[in-house]
């Protein structure tokens, strides 16, 4: 098999699954810095179901791509 076709099929499925189920991501940020005294909140922030769409899209490109150059 080829690179593209595998990467094509694994950003399909990647995307599938962000734009089906949804996925999280942590974001740590500071509330308060005063010297050594620092105070972090974690955040849990969702990826948006666009980005999963472009990755599915984007796979589909490099399957197609793949699948249709002569060996």
């Amino acid at each position: 098999m080829r690179w593209s076709l595998l990467l094509g099929v694994a950003l399909i499925l990647a995307g599938g699954v962000v734009v089906a189920k949804g996925l999280n991501y942590n974001s740590k940020h500071d509330v308060i810095d005063l010297g050594q005294l620092r105070v972090s909140v974690d955040e849990k922030k969702p990826v948006p179901p666009w980005i999963g769409g472009v990755a599915a899209l984007a796979g589909l490109v490099l399957v197609f791509a793949g699948g249709s150059r002569k060996a």
